[in-house]
């Protein structure tokens, strides 16, 4: 007899709308009779090798509501990266609970688990449905338009460098704002969203898309300082030398790895402080800022748009009707069918798992420090209703009395 259980777990970094995802699964779940229960795994992969589960069938409908609507993941998450032992584990215990219907909700890595775990269950001839829901914040999922919690985080990103401008426009310097983005600058390049006046920042934006040369960086924040009088730069904290080298390790005199062996881009501000000594020495500037957004745009309260909220709880809702209704397993995608419409598909998950996709072309100016049109038209609409403007004063000019 089916057990009719359900387990549905959260990975990678938290965003703004991971538990929208999680509530359209709850939720949409127990629309099914034949449905017994829906488990939550703490922390991720980690939660489950652990066997440590909560019983989301007894949440009631009015706390899950109130849970979608908060930041971060409700259910704990996890930086493990399984290797196929570890995913075999979770497959065994996935078996031992009788869980019929495995949902995974996380970026690149999560993903790849989640195809690993596919794979053992139909070597055993266990009747397990994978599925993988798409979340993060960097927007680097192949085969979907874009990924739930990027619009979220690009519209704080938009925001932070619009009051950026305005206070550098106050007070005339360089800032230079480092945000998120290892390979993919789809974040950073949100920065270009905040401008309004032709002479607005982020008067540069520097993608890992695209050979970073820090000769050139400087003449181009001399030309900019020249031109405005000012200048403010948006930064991706994975810029990159032609050999592929961060920046960031170039420059460093010690850098620091994570778990994986990567140098340690984010939750740190050493590439901000780094360009900034070197705007400093080489061009004797002497008002000169840097920030390091870090992990402020993942979970910021109070700044999500309401599209990324919607879909989000969509490719929840979905990946459930996908599971119940659907043969095979898959990743949820989203597909962009008109201006502004979606619809979702469920791919393969070799299509997906362990791909990164990057910025095309198309989206980055032939500078390479700015974006184009088409980039600003395909990220207006997800970045939701009402988007704060800036203003001006149209102040004329009184003569002067002393100094003509």
């Amino acid at each position: 007899m089916p057990s009719g259980k359900i387990l549905v777990a959260q990975g990678g970094g938290p965003t703004a709308v991971i538990n929208q995802s999680l509530v359209g699964v709850v939720l949409e779940s127990r629309r099914f009779q034949h449905v017994t229960r829906v488990y939550g795994a703490l922390h991720g992969v980690r939660g489950i090798v652990n066997e440590e589960f909560v019983d989301l069938t007894q949440e009631t409908s009015h706390n899950l509501e109130l849970v979608a609507a908060t930041p971060s993941s409700a259910l704990g998450s996890t930086r493990d990266k399984p290797d196929i032992a570890y995913c075999q584990q979770i497959f065994e215990v996935l078996r031992a609970h009788e869980i019929e219907h495995f949902f995974y909700i996380g970026g690149n890595d999560s993903s790849d688990t989640v195809r690993i775990v596919s794979e053992e269950a139909h070597k055993a001839g266990y009747p397990l449905r994978c599925i993988h829901i798409p979340k993060t914040i960097d927007n680097d999922l192949v085969g979907s338009d874009h990924t739930p919690g990027f619009p979220s985080a690009a519209r704080f990103v938009a925001q932070a460098f619009a009051g950026a401008n305005l206070d550098n426009a106050a007070l005339p310097g360089v800032y230079v704002g480092v945000v998120m983005g290892r390979h993919a600058g789809f974040l950073t390049a949100a920065s270009a969203l905040g401008k309004k006046f032709p002479d607005d920042g982020p008067h540069l934006i520097y993608l890992p898309e695209r050979v970073f040369v820090l000769e050139k960086f400087l003449a181009d924040v001399k030309a900019t300082y020249e031109k405005y009088g000012r200048c403010v730069i948006a930064v991706s904290e994975g810029i990159h030398d032609a050999s592929g080298e961060p920046i960031a390790s170039l420059l460093a005199k010690e850098v620091e790895r994570d778990a994986h062996g990567n140098v340690q881009l984010s939750g740190t501000g050493a590439l901000a402080d780094l360009l900034c000594d070197e705007i400093k020495a080489k061009l004797g500037i002497k008002r000169v800022r840097g920030d390091t957004f870090g992990y402020l745009q993942r979970s910021f309260i109070g700044c999500v748009s309401d599209v990324d909220q919607r879909e989000a709880r969509e490719v929840g809702e979905k990946a459930v009707q996908f599971a119940m209704w659907g043969d095979r397993d898959g990743s949820v995608a989203i597909k962009r069918t008109g201006f502004y419409s979606v619809d979702y598909e469920l791919l393969p998950l070799t299509e997906v798992a362990g791909k990164t996709r990057t910025m095309e072309d198309e989206f980055i100016s032939a500078s390479g420090t700015d974006v184009t049109d088409a980039f600003r038209l395909y990220l207006r609409p997800l970045l939701g209703s009402s988007m704060p403007d800036a203003f001006r004063l149209r102040a004329a000019k009184v003569a002067k009395v002393l100094k003509p």
